[in-house]
């Protein structure tokens, strides 16, 4: 488990069970078996493959066996990237696609079938699809989202980032709606074969880790409190909190999205701190073991998603968020293909003075009027009057802000906002970008038409106030200790509360089947204590998921203050 440092710490990792993690192609390739075999490595079409080929056949040869390469690309249909794609709905939507529902397989007009080589030859199979190829020995190359994401957005991998298209320049809306969902789902139905799980990160020396060992560990994680890779992205709004405060370095100046917990990117580190280490797919927890991490009431609505995120806006030294909302229920099914949709919530976490929350209608907001205005913004430069129709709340440390579908919101200036919400994060139905440009010149694109068939026109004036901004409700307390809820609401599925845990003092919990994600909100941290995976480390800002499996814990504060312990669980599966 990690050491109980008491700061924040960007790399949290845990060992490996029944094996470790080697560095190298040479220590990959030792463990194979000998004679002739067709050894397929599948992974995201995000990768080098020409730097895996090169460096997985020459550790072969090193080692006296003979190598054949076959790059199933060259064997995908020629309207591959056409067949896999998701169709915008509208057909002309600019903005945003459904979530793909094809396979890889789609890929092919007929999957390939090598035949095994002779002698101690090696047929390395090697690409997206591979796995299908029917390979005696299956390898999985694996890259975080995140580095193929910031590639298409700084043009560092300009060619070939995206699936079924070699040669095209990427695209982000090809990555998360048809790439990603494809690619996950094949990765998920082929993790028990997956001999050798290898991370790309370093090509020219990989980590990897024994596909039985991935496994293992993967099981012993299930059961106890488990942290992911924290990472934060650069937008033209963001701040300079996470940089001053926790250390991160701006990949473009600022942190603006802090990505604590966003299951479809997480990963979670497994190795020695001092030595090479594999990045771990969060979801592949959900997969393999869906009833242990999610619960069985959970697991049955939500299938393997795991379907809440925390995550960091960070604009402390930066700009108001894009007035946006998020899609109902139903337009979310319909239209982009998400069985649930984007409740949300922002918990106050730190503020400058003066900060504010822009959230929910104004009493007296004309809708016509709004959209004659956000045309005019965007085809004239007309700045948007926001206050006409939003109302504008003081952004005060400790106070939660609920934000159902089609609530039309933004973060201001000056905010550290600890965002708990649904996990679906990819969209978001904006109105309105304060004629901000990017580093190109251009504006923002806005989807305002998503955003005015999703906004809910019912609740607006008073109502705002009285429902999405709640005051704490005591639901237990001791010695030293009290649990309140700070927001729920009957629409939305799950819940926050807040664990206040004097210094000195500890509280017990239970996660009773459905599991829990904490946070420290406030003071230096805490410890988590289980029945069956020990003492975990909570530093201030830090965030860990409590597998429903763990069943009892306790939670004892570190330090000489209060600890304040953001908690969300899912109330209504």
């Amino acid at each position: 488990m990690p050491s109980a440092s008491r700061s924040y710490d960007p790399h949290p990792s845990y060992e490996p069970v029944d094996g470790q993690v080697v560095a190298g192609w040479p220590a990959a390739v030792a463990g194979l078996p000998s004679g002739p075999l067709v050894l397929a490595v599948d992974g995201p079409a995000a990768l080098d493959w020409s730097a895996l080929s090169d460096g997985l056949s020459s550790a072969l040869r090193a080692a006296g066996r003979e190598v054949e390469l076959m790059d199933v690309h060259r064997h995908y249909a020629p309207a591959a990237a056409d067949r896999i794609a998701a169709r915008p709905v509208p057909a002309d939507d600019p903005f945003f696609t459904p979530l793909s529902e094809a396979q890889v397989a789609d890929l092919f007009d007929s999957v390939p079938r090598p035949e095994r080589p002779l002698n101690d030859g090696v047929l390395v199979v090697f690409g997206p699809g591979a796995a299908l190829c029917d390979p005696d020995v299956l390898w999985y190359a694996d890259l975080s989202k995140r580095y193929a994401e910031a590639a298409v957005a700084h043009g560092q991998l300009p060619v070939g980032v995206n699936l079924g298209r070699p040669g095209q320049p990427g695209a982000l809306v090809r990555l998360f709606y048809t790439d990603w969902p494809v690619l996950d789902r094949h990765r998920d139905a082929h993790v028990t074969r997956v001999e050798r799980w290898i991370d790309m990160q370093d090509p020219d020396a990989p980590a990897s880790l024994d596909g039985a060992a991935l496994r293992s560990t993967l099981e012993l994680l299930a059961r106890g409190p488990v942290r992911t890779r924290p990472y934060f992205n650069s937008t033209p709004w963001g701040g300079q909190w996470a940089a001053s405060e926790l250390g991160f370095t701006p990949q473009a100046g600022n942190t603006a999205l802090g990505y604590e917990l966003i299951a479809p990117e997480a990963g979670v580190l497994v190795g020695d701190k001092r030595g090479p280490q594999v990045e771990i797919p969060f979801q592949l927890l959900c997969v393999l073991h869906p009833v242990a991490m999610l619960g069985e009431e959970v697991h049955r609505t939500f299938g393997t998603s795991f379907p809440i995120r925390f995550d960091y806006l960070d604009t402390i030294g930066g700009g108001n968020l894009s007035l946006h909302c998020h899609p109902q229920e139903q337009y979310m099914r319909e239209v982009f293909g998400w069985p649930y949709t984007q409740h949300e919530t922002y918990y106050v976490t730190a503020s400058e003075p003066g900060a504010r929350v822009l959230l929910g209608l104004t009493e007296h907001a004309d809708l016509d009027v709004m959209r004659r205005q956000v045309e005019e913004a965007i085809s004239d430069g007309t700045p948007l009057p926001v206050e006409d129709h939003v109302q504008s709340h003081p952004a005060t440390v400790g106070q939660l802000f609920m934000i159902p579908a089609g609530t039309p919101h933004a973060s201001g200036a000056g905010n550290l906002v600890l965002e708990v919400s649904a996990t679906p994060y990819l969209y978001s139905l904006r109105f309105y970008d304060w004629l901000r440009k990017d580093a190109t010149g251009a504006s923002r694109p806005l989807p305002y038409e998503h955003g005015f068939a999703n906004l809910d026109t019912a609740r607006r004036g008073e109502d705002v106030t009285k429902d999405l901004i709640q005051q704490p409700r005591t639901l237990r307390e001791g010695d030293g200790w009290r649990e309140e809820v700070i927001g729920a609401l009957p629409e939305m599925f799950y819940a926050v509360h807040r664990l206040v845990v004097a210094p000195d003092a500890g509280i017990a919990d239970d996660t009773s089947g459905r599991f829990h994600i904490l946070n420290v909100a406030a003071g230096e941290g805490a410890v988590i204590e289980t029945r069956d995976a020990g003492s975990h480390f909570l530093a201030f800002a830090e965030t860990i998921t409590v597998p429903a499996a763990a069943g009892p814990y306790r939670i004892r504060a570190v330090g000489t203050e209060a600890v304040h312990i953001v908690k969300a669980l899912v109330v209504e599966p």
